[in-house]
């Protein structure tokens, strides 16, 4: 099965596929060479990814790195899913302007199940290695630890750039903290990895773990980092897409223990520019195939909706099953196209009154996200698309009072909003 599974595509077509995304990527060339020598020898690649079990739930933003991990597999590749149980006992700065406060092992072990469940939503529970990294850095012990410590200078660790801010800032930086990036690295020493990948803001971590390999005369791991997930509320800005990363404190993430209705609803409100975004990153789907999808949308043979429809199933059947995502969609053209709006299953935003009387519709509106601006909600206002308790709002100078409503935009946004 795997050697089938490795000669499925060849070395130029593996490397297009398993890099699309990618932001950094050290060294392009030994990647090629290590995908080369897998293919001629039949010997798979072992691919580290690492996961601190610091929360208990994953969104979308965490799945990017277990999409490229599949990739991998789909290739026929050893994909290691890598459990910081130890590391997470110091917590990753990375990021962060304050020293991170460190999990008991109670939470961690709550934590690291939970992912363990999660995971497997995206890959392939057979073919994957779930490791823990207390196996090897347990048994480090002092002089172990002492002697990894050694190899690294403090002027060295300050070249991180949150090291660095927090030490011009006068900011707390414990001396914990300095072993994070050593311990990530002596991973990859532990698992000989051939690439590890991580997103953009581990690429410190990730050159320190190819540091210590060759240290130890062993051939270096390739590194690969991929983006920080937009929001979805994410929208295209002077050719580029901008906005705040997917998180749950935001409210602008897609939970993948979440109902499949809830999936695919949140992905079919993102803007067009954010779903062709979406699909490179996130879709099973492959490169060329979404590029021909994409030209068909542009040239007016296809229209974006069905284009919108087939990644929202695709994604909510992908953490919920075939048959529930199939559902999902069935029950969102019920709702939107036959004006069956399942009220209850609609998020609902709160908006503080601060003391008015009433608020303007046009300033209600881009609380929801259902638009982007006061400026735009006049827009559609004036266009005839904006329907609260069903019925059309046109007038800019429309106000609401205390109490919920229905709000919709369009014919495929909407939301309930309540008033306080």
């Amino acid at each position: 099965m795997t050697q089938d599974l490795l000669r499925k595509a060849t070395p130029e077509e593996q490397f297009e596929e398993v890099t699309r995304g990618t932001v950094d990527l050290q060294v392009a060339e030994e990647l090629k060479k290590k995908l080369e020598r897998s293919y001629r020898e039949g010997k798979p690649l072992i691919i580290k990814a690492g996961f601190d079990p610091n929360r208990p739930d994953l969104h979308l933003g965490h799945s990017l790195l277990l999409t490229r991990m599949r990739r991998f597999q789909d290739f026929g590749h050893t994909v290691v899913f890598l459990i910081g149980d130890f590391t997470a006992l110091i917590g990753d700065p990375t990021g962060k302007n304050v020293t991170r406060p460190p999990l008991s092992r109670e939470e961690v072990k709550a934590n690291a199940e939970t992912y363990k469940q999660q995971v497997f939503k995206v890959l392939h529970a057979e073919r994957t290695v779930v490791r823990f990294n207390s196996e090897w850095l347990d048994a480090l012990g002092t002089e172990g630890m002492i002697r990894l410590a050694a190899r690294y200078s403090v002027q060295r660790m300050l070249e991180r750039d949150d090291f660095k801010k927090r030490f011009r800032d006068n900011r707390s930086i414990a001396l914990h903290e300095f072993l994070y990036p050593l311990l990530q690295g002596y991973d990859s020493v532990a698992l000989k990895a051939d690439v590890e990948l991580g997103a953009t803001d581990q690429l410190f971590n990730l050159l320190v773990g190819r540091q210590l390999m060759k240290e130890q005369g062993m051939e270096p791991q390739v590194i690969m980092t991929g983006p920080i997930l937009e929001g979805l509320d994410a929208k295209l800005v002077d050719g580029k897409i901008t906005g705040e990363k997917m998180s749950k404190s935001l409210d602008n993430y897609v939970g993948i223990n979440e109902p499949a209705e809830q999936i695919f609803g949140k992905l079919m409100s993102i803007t067009d520019d954010l779903m062709w975004r979406y699909y490179e990153l996130l879709s099973a789907r492959p490169l060329k195939e979404i590029q021909a999808l994409k030209a068909s949308v542009e040239s007016g043979q296809s229209h974006p909706k069905a284009a919108k429809v087939a990644f929202a199933q695709e994604i909510a059947s992908r953490f919920q099953g075939d048959e529930a995502g199939r559902r999902a969609a069935e029950d969102f053209e019920a709702r939107f196209k036959n004006k069956q709006l399942d009220t209850e299953s609609l998020p609902l935003v709160e908006v503080p009154m601060e003391g008015a009387a009433k608020l303007l519709v046009t300033k209600v509106l881009p609380e929801t996200k259902l638009v982007a601006s006061s400026t735009e909600a006049r827009k559609l206002m004036a266009q005839g698309g904006v329907r609260i308790a069903g019925e059309k709002v046109t007038d800019p100078k429309a106000e609401l009072g205390p109490g919920e409503y229905l709000v919709q935009v369009g014919k495929l946004k909407a939301a309930r909003v309540k008033l306080t």
